[in-house]
């Protein structure tokens, strides 16, 4: 089964997607399967990371930034890919440091997430984006 979820972003930060691949997930699973999410671009991530304390997605950001600082930063100089703006080649970077694709067990349409884990879309640039979420449970 398949499907996919449409997430609009607006800006940079971490974006909880939790609970609306858990509805799909009530209505669709059944027995032991696996689900399969992979975000159909090359600028944004997904990421299993904390979900009790904002901090973790505050401190996450901030440390993107310190290993893939936007153009416009002074210390930055990125050679060539600069066509869609200073934040464009600093998102690819950040996007291979992080996952696209995550693969998370299910059981009687319940996933097997740990106490304090959530499911997140990491948007990397700038403007507000739809980003398109592929979900694929066997």
């Amino acid at each position: 089964m398949q499907t996919r979820f449409a997430i609009p972003t607006q800006g940079p930060g971490c974006y909880d997607i939790t609970d609306t691949v858990a509805r799909w997930l009530r209505d669709n699973g059944e027995g032991l399967q696996l689900l399969t999410l992979f975000i159909r671009h090359t600028s944004a991530s997904l990421l299993i990371q904390e979900n009790a304390d904002p901090d973790v997605q505050v401190d996450l950001m901030a440390w993107l930034d310190r290993i893939a600082p936007q153009a416009d930063d002074p210390r930055m100089h990125y050679l060539t890919h600069r066509a869609e703006g200073p934040d464009d080649m600093p998102a690819h970077l950040k996007a291979a440091v992080l996952p696209v694709s995550l693969q998370i067990p299910v059981a009687e349409g319940r996933m097997l997430l740990g106490t304090w884990q959530g499911i997140y879309v990491v948007e990397h640039r700038r403007a507000p984006h739809r980003r398109e979420i592929v979900a694929h449970l066997a």
